[in-house]
């Protein structure tokens, strides 16, 4: 895996996030999104050698298992990302999703890392796809267990970039 066309990211996140953080994305250059997985994104980093990542989203359900029909239905591109060592982004609210301000610990000492997308956008229906359709990689999400954070997946050959 050391070409950087054959891994993406996929991630749950919360539908409401998304769409708060896709004109963040758009006016400051990217979203953060936060995640307690900084190991995942110190090796994305390390394999990415300074080039952009594809990240396939789907909407997260708050309280349900996640499920092989959930539907990849955003993508962007991912940037980069910060650790945190108090849990807050170093920029305080410029790249985080206006939504997240009204969850206390969203914002306050929860997440280790925020990982920046670029591009956010939702893609059109023809182009969304179910996550059990992407394939995954050595040492990545295990079909038998849908991801509930960012995992490390094949960037799907259907998938016509929008980008």
């Amino acid at each position: 895996m050391t070409d950087i066309q054959d891994f993406s990211i996929l991630a749950p996140v919360p539908l409401e996030h998304l769409q708060s953080g896709a004109e963040i994305s758009g006016n400051t250059g990217f979203v953060a999104f936060g995640s307690r997985k900084w190991e995942l994104f110190r090796k994305v980093d390390e394999l990415r050698a300074g080039q952009r990542v594809p990240v396939l989203i789907y909407p997260s359900h708050e309280d349900v298992p996640a499920k092989d029909s959930f539907i990849v239905s955003w993508v962007g591109w991912y940037v980069g990302c910060e650790e945190s060592g108090n849990g807050k982004h170093s920029k305080g609210m410029m790249h985080r999703p206006p939504t997240t301000e009204q969850y206390s610990s969203d914002n306050q000492g929860h997440w280790a890392v925020f990982w920046h997308v670029s591009e956010l956008c939702e893609l059109a229906a023809a182009q969304r796809l179910p996550i059990s359709a992407i394939q995954t990689v050595k040492g990545g999400w295990r079909k038998s267990s849908p991801p509930r954070g960012p995992e490390l997946v094949a960037t799907p050959s259907t998938l016509e970039w929008p980008l």
